[in-house]
């Protein structure tokens, strides 16, 4: 075994048995790089990552290569999912030296940190264009001996391109630009398969909460957002038989996936699935549903977290697990159900993904549910004999509050208490494992062990709206008090002085350049995240002191909202809230009343509401002077703080929801 033995991150001891000399980053091991004058050869991945999985076993398995990488390098590997800090200032000098990236990420930097080469995945090989491994290596090594000069001012340039400063346009979003986004969007949108741009393709989870938010402002529904959401439900990248969405589909039809499952894409698109079925209801209640439970079963921690990742390999290939071919459903099922869910399901003799095996697609309803329900448990049952992908455990602040977010919204909207439950059981994990006493967060744990990497704003950010949330299901005012610790913390250590938020807390680890993500990716962007927890908080507090942060990281990136509304999505959902509002309920009392007054708040068609349901007792400011009428429950429907009448019934509260509604 490595050093890598002694790591707490799934995708390091991945790692641990392979002959290459592994570092994990640290003093210790840039200290090595410049006692032995050897450049660092950075490699970054994580767990669930096919293609880092097929360059360990190609290259970093290998003896021939680990023996020359340990002999002119010094190696260190990164989980980015536990070090995203590390990942984003090398990822960009990659991008910026190559233009493009991705996953395992090579970086070879001088033993001072500073990048002069950059690339992905490299076969062991050459093939499509690519050198082998072996072939950057010797070439690397060469010039590190023999063109010094050269590598040093590489290093100083792209150094200075990580380090310059983007300029601000200091203007927040209007209606008109939240408008001229849905334009661009639509110019964008595949009318055929759904989703935006070509493959691969990604579920567009944040864009989606933008356009179903701008529907409710504008009070019409946008067809691109129904198709989407059924061609993402109906097609491989779904998993028909035991819920969750895998990452992403490497074709524009949503046929095949890219296999792993990562929490932070279901989290998201349950939360976007529970929003639409408010107006949607049928497919979009049913995909929420299995999402959620997916969620629940197969990402679950004893300790009442959610687990990062499954992964995409198992029995030594991709997608294993997940499909299926004509003579294996004969075997599990017999000739009439196999001939039937092959028609059902898309499972040609050919394969619609390798080796003679299909995904399993639902492009419409069966025509007998019952036997679909039949058929699809036993496969269920079938499957679970199968070797089962690995699961990264590793419990990650940011991702585990964006479940806890969107459980705590269809907990409420679809009355299912133990959804509920499991949101408020992953947020004691993060307020009692992954938080300091003085508002400090920290990024990972396993096995209910804090890992020592710090929190990212991101991590703050989500976190802090994931407590906000729970604040309003639950009515215990220590969620505000732990969100507003957080936030306090993200203003007195996030803060960019020329606006804005950036990355990492002004007393982390400094690395060659301090990152401030403006565009939303895979997940909400740090800024984004913050934005929304902001709003949430002004909204339940009345503190101007969160609207001027909110308006501060709006305005930080409202250029590429403006610019490019495919990668703002979660910016123009926030932007969306603040147009609306802030808008507040606090429903008062405690029975079933109370129950139907809240679930019928939290439907309210106005964007970004915040929804606070508790005891008269409870002391946040938007309970203030908030009371029981007549011994019975009631809802406060209020604007800025100011309130309408308050109501006892949900009727009369849909009805003055309607009436309150910007549309």
């Amino acid at each position: 075994m490595n050093r890598l033995a002694e790591a707490s991150s799934p995708y390091l001891l991945q790692h641990k048995d392979n002959p290459v000399d592994w570092w994990e980053w640290g003093p210790e091991a840039l200290s090595e790089a410049r006692r032995s004058d050897r450049p660092i050869l950075l490699s970054v991945g994580y767990a669930a990552c096919h293609w880092c999985h097929v360059m360990a076993h190609e290259s970093f398995e290998d003896a021939q290569t680990a023996e020359y990488m340990n002999q002119h390098f010094v190696n260190i590997k990164v989980d980015r999912e536990e070090r995203p800090d590390i990942d984003a200032v090398y990822m960009r000098a990659t991008q910026a030296m190559t233009g493009q990236g991705g996953w395992p990420m090579t970086c070879v930097l001088t033993p001072d940190g500073q990048p002069f080469f950059g690339g992905t995945y490299f076969p062991a090989a050459p093939r499509h264009g690519l050198p082998s491994f072996m072939q950057v290596l010797t070439s690397l090594a060469d010039a590190w001996q023999n063109r010094r000069d050269e590598i040093t001012k590489i290093g100083a340039q792209v150094t200075d391109h990580l380090n310059a400063r983007q300029a601000l346009d200091g203007e927040t979003l209007t209606t008109d630009d939240l408008d001229q986004a849905i334009d661009t969007l639509s110019a964008q949108y595949d009318s055929v398969n759904g989703g935006f741009g070509t493959a691969p393709k990604f579920p567009p989870s944040m864009v989606l909460e933008f356009l179903l938010r701008a529907e409710e402002r504008r009070g019409e529904q946008f067809s691109m957002v129904e198709h989407t959401l059924e061609a993402m439900a109906r097609g491989g990248i779904y998993d028909q038989v035991g819920g969750g969405f895998a990452r992403y589909s490497v074709d524009a039809s949503w046929t095949v996936p890219h296999f792993e499952k990562m929490l932070y894409d279901n989290a998201l698109l349950l939360g976007a699935y529970a929003h639409a079925a408010l107006g949607r209801p049928g497919l979009a209640e049913r995909i929420s549903a299995e999402t959620a439970e997916f969620m629940i079963a197969e990402l679950g921690t004893k300790e009442g977290g959610f687990a990062s990742a499954l992964d995409a390999d198992s029995d030594g290939h991709e997608g294993t697990y997940y499909v299926w071919g004509p003579s294996q459903l004969r075997a599990a099922l017999g000739d009439d159900d196999a001939a039937w869910v092959a028609d059902l399901c898309s499972v040609t003799r050919q394969g619609t993904f390798e080796r003679g095996l299909s995904t399993l697609q639902l492009r419409h309803d069966p025509e007998d549910p019952e036997r679909w329900e039949r058929v699809r448990s036993r496969l269920r049952d079938l499957r679970t004999r199968r070797e089962r992908p690995a699961r990264d455990d590793k419990v990650i602040s940011s991702w585990n509050a964006m479940a806890i977010s969107s459980l705590t919204f269809a907990g409420v909207i679809f009355s299912r208490q133990e959804w509920l439950d499991a949101a408020e059981r992953a947020g004691e994990l993060l307020a009692t494992v992954h938080m300091s006493d003085d508002g400090r967060l920290y990024r990972t744990s396993k096995d209910g062990q804090v890992g020592d990497s710090l929190g990212v704003l991101d991590d703050y950010g989500c976190v802090a709206a994931a407590f906000i949330d729970l604040l309003g299901a639950t009515g215990d005012q220590r969620w505000y008090r732990r969100a507003e610790a957080l936030l306090t913390h993200v203003l007195e250590r996030f803060c960019d002085p020329d606006g804005g938020f950036f990355d990492t807390a002004d007393d982390d680890e400094e690395l060659i350049a301090r990152t401030r993500e403006i565009a939303d990716n895979a997940h909400p962007s740090g800024t984004s995240a913050v934005l929304h927890a902001f709003i949430k908080m002004h909204s339940v507090s009345g503190e101007r002191r969160w609207y001027d942060a909110a308006l501060s990281a709006l305005r930080s990136v409202a250029q590429v909202a403006r610019k490019e509304p495919r990668f703002a999505g979660w910016i123009l959902a926030a932007a969306e809230a603040l147009a609306a509002g802030p808008v507040q309920i606090a429903v008062v009392g405690e029975g079933g009343q109370q129950r139907a007054l809240h679930r019928e708040a939290v439907r309210l068609p106005s964007p970004g509401a915040v929804v606070v349901s508790g005891l008269e007792t409870l002391d946040v400011p938007l309970f203030s002077g908030r009371t029981e009428i007549d011994g019975a429950a009631a809802a406060y429907v209020c604007r800025g703080f100011v309130c309408q009448r308050p109501v006892t019934d949900p009727a009369s509260l849909h009805a003055m929801l309607s009436t309150a509604s910007p549309t």
